[in-house]
């Protein structure tokens, strides 16, 4: 096991050479206007790059931590992903849009978000279930804890006001809390918080339905939506945006888990 699934009191010791985490995002924004000229092998969707629109939130946690970010846009190209998971020592799945649904073999639900990319969602998909396979350490966050359940064969919740009555998009500052959730008793969550009850945030109207094969719930709200996940290894994802919080113990956690020096044996 990795020490940071433990204790995030390990994880980071000056003098280490700090871990590279790839901050994968998929806040992309159209931009109509074409970026290179027309040529043989280019498509459309080449000639007009979308623009990166990643909030430096997540990467200013992470240097926070005693990490190096880097951030990897969910481009489309997937022939890179063996090389770059070759040079990274740990990952970041940020929030963004909504995964296409058929991703997961569902159709679109008439409140499904704008912005939903098949092209990067399946870059991201194949990125996960490599890092997985590699058990490259992972923290997953909001619309990236959806994207690991669906990599691992589950499904979800397309639109939660279907399910449930309590607010999951709230209307004040992303750093005030929204509601509770209640972490599993023995989970690596409650372990690395050392408590049961988190006061978390929450900006999304799709959930965990189905968990996929091998994961774990960690945490619920007090509706009972899916909030947390883990699965083996150091692979945790959760549904709040813990990187406006003041709190930066899920990102020392995974900084402890990527540190090479930091790893120990199961």
């Amino acid at each position: 096991m990795y020490l940071a699934a433990v204790s995030a009191d390990h994880a980071y010791i000056a003098g280490t050479r700090p871990p590279l985490i790839g901050v994968v995002t998929h806040e992309l924004r159209a931009e109509p206007a074409p970026g290179w000229a027309a040529a043989p092998g280019r498509s459309a969707r080449d000639r007009s790059p979308a623009r990166l629109a990643l909030r430096l939130t997540y990467t200013q946690a992470l240097q926070e931590a005693g990490a190096i970010a880097v951030v990897l846009p969910a481009h489309g190209f997937t022939d890179d992903i063996e090389p770059l998971l070759d040079r990274l020592d740990g990952l970041l799945f940020s929030g963004g849009p909504d995964l296409d649904p058929a991703t997961y073999g569902q159709e679109r639900h008439p409140e499904l978000g704008p912005d939903v990319d098949r092209t990067s969602d399946e870059y991201e998909l194949a990125l996960l279930r490599a890092a997985t396979a590699r058990d490259v350490p992972l923290l997953a966050i909001c619309r990236g804890m959806q994207a690991l359940n669906v990599s691992r064969g589950g499904t979800l919740h397309q639109h939660l006001p279907d399910v449930t009555e309590l607010q999951h998009r709230q209307t004040q500052a992303s750093f005030e809390p929204a509601h509770a959730v209640t972490a599993v008793a023995g989970s690596p969550l409650h372990r690395l918080t050392g408590a049961r009850r988190l006061a978390v945030n929450s900006f999304h109207h799709q959930a965990v339905d189905r968990l996929g094969p091998g994961l774990r719930v960690s945490a619920r709200a007090p509706d009972g939506t899916v909030e947390a996940i883990e699965g083996p290894g150091f692979a945790l994802g959760v549904q709040w945006h813990a990187e406006t919080l003041a709190d930066g113990r899920l990102f020392e956690a995974l900084v402890g888990a990527s540190a090479p020096s930091l790893r120990v044996a199961a």
